[in-house]
């Protein structure tokens, strides 16, 4: 299994001094938490797409770029791009760019969009949501899977015999992220992607019709086996203790979501009592001691049958010090001990 972290590279009011960090300051910290995820060995490390000033993330690709420069291993991937109101040539040229410079380490992570500003900002009608996605998916793989390219849609110009260039190393992977939608994980099956599930809060379980229905679409679709995984992203926090791990995280999560909310001016902070019910076993966060957060996404693991699950560890602006230490703690703590338990399973499988 796939060990990994994220980010929105959210630019939050720091809840104990009541200041903001400059976009300066929060990109910067940004490559430092990947060059560390890559020093201690995770396995992926995702910076999501967003076009709001409480963002700095507009050009994840950029930042990406920047990080393979100073990494040598780790798998770089948006998380995600918002594919339904981008242009799939663009997309698969940058990160096709970004693979060539990370020597074949690039993702893309691609998704409809929770966040919706960057809908009326490139000139789309969010009547087309859906729409919008199928079609620019359908386009994005084409592109990766033929050069050059011939073909036709409703939302963008048409391509004739179109060299697109540069060229991947290898088949590009192509991730479909997806939020609590039964279609989106049809389509995602049907299509022989990999399926990235946004776990958010609610019961540990509350998704588990979804992976059902992908697997059942990827077998109705004959796609091969090695095609079907399913990932997990959650929020969550590696602490040395439970208590630690909690009081890190709950002050800045809460704050995020009142300020970085979907809805620029709904959000609302978390109570204390709400945030600990979700940090519990049966929650979605994964939150705690090295042994608890190893315990938590075992639990993912046996109910979702996931091959990948990424952290979003500084969700509000958690303080850089405690995010290091937490990406530290997953790094050498969880990883190992997860990778050597799912290889454990695996090897079980295969006797049976």
């Amino acid at each position: 299994m796939e060990i990994g972290a994220l980010t929105f590279g959210e630019v939050t009011t720091d809840p104990r001094t009541g200041r903001s960090p400059s976009a300066n300051r929060r990109l910067h910290d940004t490559i430092e938490q990947i060059t560390l995820a890559d020093e201690v060995g995770l396995d992926v490390f995702g910076v999501g797409e967003h076009h709001r000033s409480d963002f700095v993330a507009s050009a994840p690709s950029m930042i990406l770029a920047a990080a393979a420069s100073v990494t040598r291993n780790i798998t770089l991937t948006s998380a995600v791009t918002v594919l339904s109101s981008d242009d799939p040539v663009r997309v698969y040229e940058q990160y096709a760019t970004l693979d060539l410079l990370s020597d074949g380490r690039a993702e893309i992570m691609a998704g409809r969009g929770s966040y919706t500003e960057s809908f009326p900002l490139f000139g789309y009608d969010l009547r087309d949501y859906a729409d919008l996605f199928d079609e620019k998916l359908d386009l994005l793989l084409r592109i990766r899977d033929h050069n050059p390219v011939d073909w036709s849609g409703r939302f963008r110009a048409a391509l004739k015999h179109a060299d697109i260039a540069p060229r991947a190393q290898s088949e590009l992977p192509i991730w479909q992220a997806v939020g609590g939608t039964p279609s989106s994980a049809v389509h995602a099956g049907h299509l022989g992607l990999p399926m990235m599930i946004a776990f958010l809060a609610g019961p540990i379980g509350a998704h588990v019709h979804m992976v059902d229905y992908y697997r059942s679409a990827a077998a109705q679709s004959d796609v091969s086996p090695q095609s079907v995984r399913v990932g997990a992203s959650v929020h969550g926090f590696v602490g040395t203790s439970s208590q630690s791990a909690r009081d890190t995280m709950f002050p800045y999560f809460s704050k995020g979501m009142k300020e970085n909310n979907h809805q620029r001016g709904a959000g609302f902070e978390i109570p204390r009592p709400a945030f600990d019910a979700q940090a519990t076993p049966g929650g979605m966060p994964v939150v705690g001691s090295p042994q608890e957060v190893i315990d938590k996404i075992m639990t993912y693991r046996e109910l979702y049958g996931i091959d990948r699950i990424m952290m979003q560890m500084g969700f509000g602006g958690v303080p850089q010090k405690e995010h290091l230490q937490a990406i530290e703690l997953l790094g050498t703590q969880v990883a190992p001990v997860l990778r050597r338990e799912t290889r454990m399973d695996a090897g079980i499988e295969e006797e049976q």
